[in-house]
């Protein structure tokens, strides 16, 4: 699915972020953040951001942006240290605003907690009168300042108690929260990363020659150098420190890994649990030929996200593979927006026919998903303008027919095309001269993975966690909490910490926290 950053009508999914830890004595603890950030800038694009220690203090850096818009040699230079913690971010919960950029920062008993969260939170609502609950007489971090994300909920949560430590904290905490979540936090001295009970986004354990990494994906630990030791199993909190590894059990495991992010989210040079992404998208396009056979000339993947999948689908049906559609690869978010002329061209920004390759042949086109069908319209009208003689669509998974909680941005049920019309009723929407969906069955065989064991509430509507009211639910939920959370009594756990944040400095704003 094409990701229209602004420039095309359809919504693309998203997942809400990507996060990456490195504890790291003699490293360039920042840097491998940098890279470990880059290898997974396509979890978010809205901010980015990186904490490190030196035992002493933390250092965070952030803005709004790309990893590389961000950061340059010399604000890198200025994060020193041996331990890190990174953030990408994509807004589930909260605006997409500098004030909700990450890692956040908040004040415990013994110094201070950087945390970076990948997912997105179910019971908020709750956890945040659990707050005003325990902590009655002050005002909560990053709240109080403007942040009105889960993640500035959990940072006050693991920041308010004056007798625990960290990890203590953490402990006491972590089985009161529900949603998806992997977390990479950090104090002075601890590195710690935990995981949902149903381990719904991926997050795994890397081993450096002179460290430990922990990133939300396989390919972030190849790209820093970080060998691959396991997954952070759902339901563990790890913590790793000069001593070495440790772990604790917060909650029995119920595993209900995200089957999209086999789909689309994930790299795919990425393996989840035990199962290669690109593997997966290869047969689940073997699959699609066979459920949805065709009579053509030329199979072609929409670009990126399609190439897999259509290469299993050319694999098992016979018909060539092709290069049909050319994507501009410069073309990312842009914070110039474009003409109204340019933007009625939208789809032309990004893919272009390659129109001796396309020209009275018999097309089929593979997508990975169709959210409202409006960039599936748009593609269609192009190559038949490029001369195709047929264009026939294949969707390498389900219909998709319910919105997500657990961190996909999709559009709401009343605009996912799939929730109000037939297969043939899209198929004449989109201009195609036949559509053909992948099966829930032949998706999750290609996962290789137990049904059991993943979650479909996006093609089912069946969500493994339960959610709360419809009225305790959504991005703007805490739009108004934040407020409330500044009219509580003295700061004690923020002031002094955001100094280096104020108005005038756009590009880059650096906070220290001092260890107490």
């Amino acid at each position: 699915m094409l990701d229209p950053d602004g420039l095309e009508a359809d919504h693309a999914p998203k997942d809400e972020c990507g996060v990456f830890g490195v504890w790291a004595p003699g490293e360039e603890v920042a840097k491998l953040t940098y890279y470990g950030l880059f290898a997974l800038q396509h979890r978010g694009t809205e901010s980015a951001g990186i904490a490190t220690s030196d035992g002493h203090q933390i250092m965070v850096y952030k803005d709004m942006g790309l990893v590389s818009q961000v950061f340059d040699e010399s604000s890198l230079n200025t994060l020193v240290g041996h331990i890190a913690v990174g953030h990408n971010r994509y807004s589930t919960t909260g605006r997409s605003t500098w004030a909700n950029a990450q890692p956040t920062l908040g004040r415990t008993a013994k110094g201070t907690v950087a945390l970076g969260h990948n997912g997105n939170l179910t019971n908020t609502a709750e956890l945040v009168r659990l707050l005003h609950r325990l902590h009655p007489d002050q005002r909560f971090g990053e709240l109080s300042h403007g942040n009105t994300t889960d993640t500035a909920v959990l940072t006050a949560l693991f920041s308010g108690d004056a007798d625990h430590t960290l990890e203590a904290t953490a402990m006491e905490i972590l089985p009161q929260v529900r949603g998806a979540f992997c977390l990479v936090f950090m104090d002075e001295h601890t590195l710690y990363a935990a995981r949902d009970p149903q381990g719904v986004r991926p997050l795994v354990l890397g081993r450096l020659e002179r460290g430990w990494v922990v990133a939300s994906e396989t390919a972030a630990l190849d790209i820093v150098g970080a060998s691959f030791v396991r997954e952070v199993e759902p339901g563990e909190l790890i913590a790793i420190d000069e001593d070495g590894v440790r772990s604790q059990r917060f909650a029995e495991t119920h595993r209900a890994g995200c089957v999209f992010e086999y789909v689309y989210l994930a790299r795919p040079d990425t393996t989840i649990h035990g199962r290669s992404v690109n593997a997966s998208r290869i047969e689940m396009g073997r699959a699609l030929a066979r459920e949805y056979p065709v009579d053509a000339d030329l199979v072609i993947p929409t670009p990126e996200s399609g190439t897999p999948a259509a290469i299993g689908y050319s694999q098992e049906s016979g018909i060539p593979y092709g290069q049909g559609l050319v994507k501009n690869a410069y073309v990312g978010r842009t914070f110039i927006q474009p003409s109204q002329t340019i933007r009625q061209q939208g789809i032309r920004l990004k893919l272009n026919p390659l129109r001796e390759v396309i020209r009275g042949r018999r097309l089929v086109v593979i997508d990975d998903s169709i959210v409202r069908g409006n960039t599936q319209r748009a593609l269609v009208a192009m190559l038949r303008e490029a001369g195709a003689a047929e264009v026939h669509v294949r969707i390498s998974a389900p219909p998709i027919t319910w919105p997500c909680f657990y961190g996909i941005d999709f559009a709401s049920r009343a605009e996912l095309i799939a929730s109000g019309a037939t297969v043939e009723e899209i198929r004449r929407m989109i201009g195609a001269d036949t559509l053909g969906y992948l099966s829930l069955e032949g998706m999750i065989t290609a996962t290789e993975q137990p049904e059991g064991e993943l979650c479909a509430a996006c093609f089912t509507g069946r969500y493994p966690i339960p959610l709360p009211t419809s009225d305790e639910l959504g991005k703007d939920l805490l739009e108004h909490e934040a407020p409330a959370a500044c009219q509580a009594g003295p700061d004690t756990e923020l002031d002094g910490l955001a100094a280096g944040a104020r108005p005038g400095i756009t590009h880059g704003r650096l906070s220290a926290a001092e260890g107490r």
